[in-house]
This record gives structure tokens, sequence and C-alpha cells, in this order.
């Protein structure tokens, strides 16, 4: 038996099919993994992200130890309540895990992966003696993810009067206390939407009032199809402890300025900035039927193989899709292996589709 959410009980009851995910007993589906997937694109659905890791980081030395921790710079955080992305590293310049920051009253919130929970807060532990910094795992708090086109319009009818506020005005990629609430304006789906992060005790009521509205669940599987259209990574298979940044379509979360800022992996990831990148993390579209898989052999003529890193069938394109990491040279084709046959593939920029448009 694995970890449970708050909400464990509540799925059961709406018949949804358990799964292990890092550790965690996690809803797949509650029936059809495709018409969830469908039902954020159009409209929206609340997910039940409470096995994610929140870390509070506070203390005189906050800021200073956040940019020796992480690859991006939370010095570009000036407002409270902007949020930023950036890959925790270890010296190699490999990933250890992607996260995202607030800038907060209180210091900063990161909000990282379930399966990478022990390892992560191990390093961050790690680091954090050479500092006045105190980190704090708020393992109190559930967090309900409300995504697609009208998930702020429709959350914003069932909660208080200064939540609906903040909601309203909320910036993409912001995130804002109200009371023992923190919502944000961020999500993994390639839609506009919220991630709520509430005490475990009240999440129970809301999850209710949410579903009793008419948004409906939605599980892990249609999560991974959504994020993979919109080109989102997967740690653990589309970027681990093996690849940098440079290699993962991740360069644009490394902040190199100011030059004087010491941060884990900077020289290794400058090292390998100069010797040169020989792969990159690439879209595929399979344009016949067939089913593109992680682990797959993709070959591109004249230049070198790789493989699949995620890959599915994409619901909103009715077609097959996946990331891999190709050689650099690789340009608009390429080959994949399903079963022993070769079939051609269009290799495009990894973002398959974002808010609701198709992109390839």
């Amino acid at each position: 038996m694995g970890q449970r959410t708050a909400l464990y009980n509540l799925h059961m009851v709406m018949g949804a099919k358990m799964v292990d995910f890092g550790g965690w007993d996690m809803p797949l589906h509650y029936g059809s993994q495709v018409e969830e997937h469908h039902q954020v694109r159009r409209d929206c659905g609340v997910f039940d992200v409470s096995h994610m890791t929140v870390v509070d980081v506070i203390g005189a030395q906050a800021k200073a130890y956040l940019q020796y921790l992480l690859a991006n710079d939370v010095g570009r955080l000036q407002e409270t309540g902007k949020a930023l992305y950036s890959a925790l590293l270890n010296e190699q310049g490999c990933v250890i895990d992607d996260l995202i920051v607030y800038l907060t009253d209180f210091g900063y919130r990161l909000v990282s992966n379930a399966s990478t929970r022990d390892k992560d807060l191990a390093w961050m532990r790690l680091h954090s003696v050479d500092f006045e910094v105190e980190l704090r795992e708020r393992r109190d708090l559930a967090i309900l993810a409300i995504q697609g086109p009208q998930a702020r319009v429709k959350t914003a009818e069932l909660v208080t009067q200064s939540q609906s506020a903040l909601i309203q005005t909320l910036k993409p990629f912001e995130g804002r206390a109200d009371g023992e609430w923190f919502i944000a304006r961020t999500g993994y789906t390639g839609e506009d939407g919220l991630e709520i992060m509430l005490p475990a005790s009240e999440v129970e009521d809301f999850f209710n009032e949410l579903v009793g509205a008419g948004i409906p669940t939605i599980g892990l599987g249609a999560r991974d199809t959504l994020r993979l259209e919109a080109g989102m990574n997967l740690y653990g298979q589309d970027m681990d402890e093996r690849v940098t940044p440079l290699q993962s379509n991740m360069a644009w979360t490394i902040a190199w300025e100011p030059q004087d800022r010491d941060f884990i992996g900077r020289e290794a990831l400058l090292e390998q900035q100069a010797s040169g990148v020989d792969t990159k993390l690439v879209g595929l579209v399979l344009e016949e039927r067939g089913v593109l898989r992680a682990h797959q052999v993709v070959r591109v003529e004249g230049i070198g193989e790789g493989e699949i890193t995620s890959g599915s069938f994409s619901p909103t394109l009715g077609k097959s899709i996946a990331l891999a990491r190709l050689p650099l040279a690789t340009e608009e084709r390429a080959e994949v292996e399903i079963r022993g046959k070769w079939f051609p593939v269009r290799v495009v920029k990894p973002t398959f589709v974002r808010h609701g448009k198709t992109l390839v």
C-alpha cells in the first residue's frame, strides 16, 4: 500500500482506477482517460495533486541560498507573488528535479515532484548548512489543480469574495496567499488554470464543492497526455540525473547573469556549452497508425540514433506524438522502430498544443 492523499476515500467512492505513482496511490482515471483529456482542453476539470512536495524556505539568507541551489535566479522575482520555473542540479550540471518557486510574504515556497521527495529534501538540507535559512516541508497542505479555459471563471464562483477577487487579478505564473489558502495561476496542462494549496483538513469539502458545481474529476492519465501535448517535461523520463538542461529543452531555465552568481552545476554547464551539446530534445509526430512509446529507437538517416523519452496517443491531434532525445544535427524527418518495423515521423518543435491551439 502506497501513501495516500486526504482525498483517497473520495477517489474510491467515485470509481477511480488507482495506480502507484511515485509511491502514492493515485487516480489514473475515473472511467475514460480520453474524455477527461478533452474535458480539460474544452472546459475544465479538477486534479488531486496533493502528492506533490511543498517546502517553505525562510530566513535572512533564503534568497542567497536559493540563488546558489537553483539554476534559475530567484533574484528575478521582484514582486511578492511572482513565480519561476527552475531545475535543481547536481555538481555535474544534471537534473535532480524540476520545480516552481514562488516569492511570498514569508520567504519562498517551492513545489516539486512527489517521486523525488526524499532526495530533494536531502539535497536541500545538505546545502542549507552554510546559510541562515530554515526549510519547512508542508505536509499539512493539500493541492488541487483546476485546469482548462473555464477554470478560473468557474472556480471564482465557488470561493470567498476575497479569493474570487484574487483569482480574477492573478497573472500567469503568479501565486498569492489568502489566509491559509495559496492560489496560483500555474499548471501542467498547457491550459490556463489554477493550483490551489489549502489545509488538508479543508480539501474534501472544497473538492466536493467543485465536483458538485459540475467540474469533473481528472486523473493522472489525462494529466500526462495533456502535459505531453504541451511539450512539458516529465522528470524521470524527459530529464533526470543523466542529462543537463542543455540537453532537455530547458536552456531557458538557466540564468547565466549575473556572471558572479555561483550556482550548483554552473561550471559543468559552462564546460558543456563550450565543448558543444551533441543531442537535443525534440517533438515527433507519427502520421501513420501506431503508438509512440518511451524507449523506442529513433534513427535519423546519415546522422545517427536516439530514443523516445515520452510518447502517447494525442487525443487533441488524433495522432501519436512523442518527445525524443536525438542527435543535434537532426532536421525534419526521422524513423521510429515499432514492433520491429520502421515508421516515418515528422520532427517538430516540442510543443504540440497550447491553450487549445494546435501548433504542429
